[in-house]
């Protein structure tokens, strides 16, 4: 896989280890509370996180983000934050199997945001392929 398509290689460890963690969150979760559930995997996600930051040698550049690049991050995680303590709710209330193809709604909401916010270029693909994800979804949870 040469480095232009390396991205593909990422995108689908990412899929794997998200789907990973449905798994172990719902057999995790039992008997508690989903809110220090999620504090729980926070500080595990902000330790490793920092960890590949400090071996990479990548502190560093800390000084160099601008006003702008850290204020979306910031954002950013308070989205991530709000999305993990619903999805850990979600889950410990629901079934795996229909919390999962919801959350993963998400792409087709992301996508939305990707050409009305970011200007990214609507093709037919990315419209049939939201339109089956939506319709996947829907036969999945009724």
């Amino acid at each position: 896989m040469n480095s232009d398509n390396t991205w593909i290689l990422f995108a689908l460890l990412s899929a794997f280890f998200a789907a990973l963690t449905s798994i172990l969150v719902k057999i995790g979760i039992q008997n508690v509370n989903s809110n220090l559930a999620t504090a729980i995997r926070t500080v595990v996600v902000l330790v490793m996180a920092w960890a590949i930051v400090f071996i990479t040698g990548k502190h560093n550049e800390i000084a160099n983000i601008e006003h702008k690049n850290l204020l979306f991050l910031i954002l950013s995680g308070i989205a991530t934050g709000l999305s993990w303590l619903c999805y850990y709710r979600a889950l410990q209330l629901g079934e795996a199997s229909k919390v999962i193809p919801i959350d993963k709604f998400s792409l087709v909401i992301g996508m939305a945001m990707a050409f009305i916010i970011l200007k990214e270029a609507i093709t037919i693909k990315t419209i049939i392929g939201g339109i089956l994800i939506t319709i996947g979804t829907f036969v999945l949870i009724l």
